[in-house]
């Protein structure tokens, strides 16, 4: 028995790992009948199991019961029944939460809640059908579910040319590539924050020795640089240039990324390069609205002598341009869980990039400064040489370049220049009202006051939190020059237009200075005496007034709007014409906010226009007009013209006045002549009248 029992164990040791259940009780069975009386007791001791289960084994066997089916191991109906089984409504109900096609179908019980497998357990057993989560997701499963992101698949709208525009942007770059021309791709890449802070992506590293960076990037200080990448990639050679800015994302700094890789890149790799051409998307700084994206290529096309042909791909299609995944999507992943500590790193990363297709990669640091809220004027667009395609003529155009008897664009450093200049012309005393003293210290007593209105603005749109910010100033203004429109703007010497006209800058950027500094003048009181009348309506007027005051015996010419004060045509004096204008104004203006009043219906609502005027012409013009109408010295159109204004607007600014001269019974004398055009009228005023002083016709602006 001893011996018996030795090999009874060894095999015991051997199989039982490999068998299931039933299965080893079987074999208890066996042995033990194979052992006779004591059988059980022994078999269960050297197994060291219970006797019961091996006296269970010998019965199966003497019951002669046929075989279990394969894979089981029990009868059917043991163990405890499925959760759907005891309960047939609990799948149905499960489905009527899951099923729905819209996070928020009203039907929905978990209508703004996310569909876990505890929210889904929890709502089952709100119903009367306790389940848990785990046998929720199982379920799922067993009905064809699984968790799932979202699909970047629909493209929404589609315009009805992108396919047109896809064919012919195409050709042209199979054209250009066959005559040897260079074809590049252009866009700007994701900005982004230079020091220790989180990147996106994993490296390897040593085990458990991460690279520590911040845990919020907008807790980085409160100043941090910036960087702007802005590729252009190389169809035909497989190459790429990233010029990598520290300032603004404009049309500016996308020309001279185009104009920087010519220069370095382009010119030495296509040495007989008559012609370029540039595939771009719809957006951004290379947008194909903005003005100044074109008139900055213009000036690179004569700069460079090219001719410069842009294909702008469709809106909503800019995943096609050729740069974001040949070149773009190879430098995040080359740079993927690095923290881009300074210039230096994302310089060399970007170099670093490379691919099994050849790619080569150049970066370059511009330190240049790009502000915003350059503007580009229409008759600035239209001057140049720029010829629409026949084939969706807005998306496809060519810039020529200027010829040697032609006047080539301005450049970006010509303008702000130009800028400087005007600026500077804006500050005579006869525009400003002031002396340069007077004015200096105007600036010097709104500064504090504009800093602290700066601070708060930043303080409000980053809602009180600390972030990082680049300390640079994104106008074009300085506080001091904020100022100094605003003063030209209140004397009312010119309309708003005049001065993006004259400045080179867009109307929300004047605006928006002019409206800041209006509020801060008003609050500490100070008054801006306005002219008699608005004299500039256009640029070049004001420009050419200020820059050709010769000697005293050789005055300025008057502009039109000037000789407009004309004694001849208003019967009176300019004194007693200023004088009458100052006496009206005040109860004109009470009489017309008055009219408003009643037509809307009560006060006016705080910052409706903040002292910002944009009519074309003023209070001061409106009562010139009615004079000059009550005098009958030319037509109501004529004057239109003069004020360059509708009539319509013209006879309700009439309408206006004449209440006012009648309530105060001032007699306007009809002139003995009627001037049949603007023509003769402003003629009539070249010569001055007889018995007045040339110092009187020299004083334009008082």
């Amino acid at each position: 028995m001893d011996g018996f029992g030795a090999q009874l164990a060894v095999r015991l040791d051997a199989l039982l790992p490999h068998l299931n259940e039933r299965q080893r009780r079987l074999l208890f069975g066996v042995e033990a009948r194979l052992l006779g009386h004591g059988g059980i007791r022994a078999v269960a001791q050297l197994a060291g199991v219970s006797e019961s289960t091996v006296r269970r084994g010998v019965s199966e066997l003497k019951s002669g019961a046929d075989p279990m089916p394969a894979g089981r191991a029990r009868q059917a109906g043991g163990g405890r029944s499925r959760a759907e089984e005891r309960d047939p409504g609990l799948v149905p109900a499960l489905l009527a939460l899951v099923e729905p096609d819209e996070r928020g179908d009203p039907c929905s019980p978990l209508r703004w809640t996310t569909r876990s497998l505890r929210h889904l357990s929890a709502e089952l057993g709100r119903q009367g059908r306790p389940v848990s989560a785990m046998t929720v997701g199982r379920l799922l499963k067993a009905n064809g579910f699984s968790l799932q992101g979202t699909a970047k698949t629909l493209e929404g709208d589609q315009h009805p040319d992108r396919d047109a525009q896809f064919r012919y942007l195409n050709q042209q770059v199979k054209e250009h590539q066959a005559a040897r021309q260079p074809v590049i791709s252009v866009d700007a890449k994701k900005k982004e924050q230079v020091g220790l802070l989180p990147m996106s992506g994993r490296e390897w590293r040593p085990c458990g020795q991460p690279i520590q960076v911040e845990d919020h990037s907008f807790f980085a200080g409160p100043r941090v640089d910036t960087v702007i990448p802005y590729g252009i990639y190389d169809l035909t050679a497989n190459t790429g240039w990233v010029n990598v800015g520290v300032d603004h994302d404009t049309a500016a700094f996308a020309v001279a990324s185009i104009r920087a890789w010519w220069y370095a890149r382009g010119r030495l790799d296509y040495p007989h390069a008559t012609r370029l051409l540039i595939t771009a998307d719809a957006g951004g700084s290379n947008s194909y609205r903005y003005r100044l994206w074109k008139a900055e290529l213009a000036a690179f096309a004569a700069q460079a002598g090219l001719t410069v042909t842009v294909c702008h791909f469709p809106p909503g299609t800019s995943k096609w341009n050729k740069i974001e995944h040949r070149l773009f999507s190879h430098i995040t992943t080359n740079w993927r869980g690095r923290p881009l500590t300074s210039h230096e790193v994302v310089l060399n990363t970007i170099a670093a990039t490379t691919t099994q297709t050849g790619l080569r990669v150049e970066a370059v640091l511009d330190h240049g400064a790009y502000p915003t809220g350059i503007a580009v004027s229409r008759d600035q667009l239209q001057a140049l040489p720029i010829t629409p395609h026949a084939e969706h003529g807005q998306w496809n155009y060519s810039i020529a370049p200027t010829g040697a008897n032609d006047t080539a664009p301005p450049r970006a450093d010509q303008r702000a220049t130009a800028r400087t200049q005007a600026l500077q012309m804006l500050t005579d005393p006869r525009l400003t009202g002031m002396t340069t003293t007077e004015l200096d210290k105007l600036r010097a007593g709104l500064a504090p006051a504009q800093a602290a209105r700066s601070e708060q603005h930043r303080y409000v749109l980053r809602g009180g939190r600390r972030v990082a910010t680049t300390g640079r100033s994104r106008s074009l203004l300085s506080d001091a020059d904020e100022v100094l429109i605003t003063v030209v703007y209140l004397r009312q010497i010119c309309p708003q237009k005049v001065l993006c006209d004259l400045l080179g800058i867009n109307p929300v950027t004047i605006g928006q200075a002019i409206k800041a500094t209006r509020q801060l003048i008003d609050e500490q009181k100070i008054s801006i005496t306005p002219t008699v009348v608005r004299y500039f309506t256009h640029a070049d007027d004001l420009r050419a007034w200020t820059t050709n005051a010769g000697p005293a015996n050789h005055p300025p010419t008057p502009p039109a709007r000037y000789r407009l004060t004309d004694p001849r045509l208003t019967g009176m004096n300019r004194e007693a014409l200023h004088t009458l204008l100052e006496e009206l104004i005040v109860p004109y203006a009470a009489a017309i906010e008055q009219r408003r009043h009643r037509q809307r219906g009560g006060d006016r609502r705080l910052g409706t226009r903040a002292g910002v005027f944009r009519q074309k012409i003023t209070d001061s013009d409106r009562i010139l007009a009615t004079i000059l109408y009550r005098r009958r010295v030319c037509t109501l159109d004529t004057l239109a013209e003069l004020f360059d204004v509708s009539r319509s607007t013209l006879w309700n600014a009439i309408n206006d006045v004449l209440p006012i001269l009648d309530d105060r019974r001032i007699t306007i004398t009809p002139a003995q002549h009627r001037h049949a055009t603007a023509i003769d009228l402003l003629a009539s005023t070249e010569q001055p009248p007889p018995g007045t002083h040339a110092a009187e016709n020299r004083q334009l602006v008082s």
